[in-house]
């Protein structure tokens, strides 16, 4: 009889995990079927002990053909908002809720999709394990389904953007925008405003950083 899939990927976890020994079982990872559309395995990178992790939704398109987080458009315009913020990339740690890039073809094209509630509870225990080993001082989450996964479903990050929530997860965390709405704006005056606003959100971890 063959075994079934695992609910989530709690019993991929090494006895010892370590990000090397984790990232590495990741790579193994079918405990939801999205493992079938995705090239591979996406794992968060940074600092071991790095003072501050973003949290995204999945790889993108970028990120599923190269195997690292954040390296497409979205993740190049985090990379300015943080220089113009003054906060140094090595101090970062960089991951998503989900592993996989969920899409569906538009033409030639690989089109996000959002992950559903059992896919992302699949995938949780590698973010859980990810936060437990890294132990950032700010966790910023970017998008709304990395706020409502971590801070509860209620959570709207339009309601409170930037601002700092009480949390077991790290002692500082706040929700802003992913960088990939801010590539979706209209026209380019309202990019621009919708970059300042991103950015000012990162002075304010900056800050935090600092204390």
């Amino acid at each position: 009889m063959p075994k079934p899939p695992p609910k989530d990927a709690s019993d991929l976890i090494p006895p010892r995990p370590t990000l090397p020994n984790v990232r590495a079982a990741a790579k193994r990872c079918q405990a939801c079927h999205l493992w079938k559309c995705g090239t591979q395995t996406v794992f968060g990178e940074g600092a071991p002990k790095a003072q501050l992790m973003f949290i995204g939704e999945q790889p993108g398109d970028a990120e599923d053909l190269a195997g690292h987080p954040f390296v497409g458009p979205a993740g190049k315009l985090l990379d300015r908002a943080l220089e113009e913020a003054g906060i140094d990339r090595a101090v970062v740690y960089v991951t998503n809720v989900v592993k996989h890039f969920k899409w569906e073809p538009r033409g030639k094209r690989r089109i996000h999709k959002k992950p559903n509630a059992g896919e992302i509870a699949a995938c949780r225990p590698w973010l859980d394990t990810e936060i437990e080993l890294v132990k950032p001082r700010v966790i910023v989450c970017l998008g709304a389904t990395a706020a409502q996964t971590l801070l509860g479903r209620q959570f709207k990050v339009t309601a409170h953007r930037g601002e700092f929530v009480p949390s077991p997860l790290a002692p500082v965390v706040l929700a802003t925008v992913h960088p990939s709405s801010i590539l979706r704006a209209p026209d380019e005056e309202t990019r621009r405003l919708e970059m300042k606003r991103f950015t000012d959100d990162l002075r304010e971890v900056a800050r935090a950083l600092r204390k």
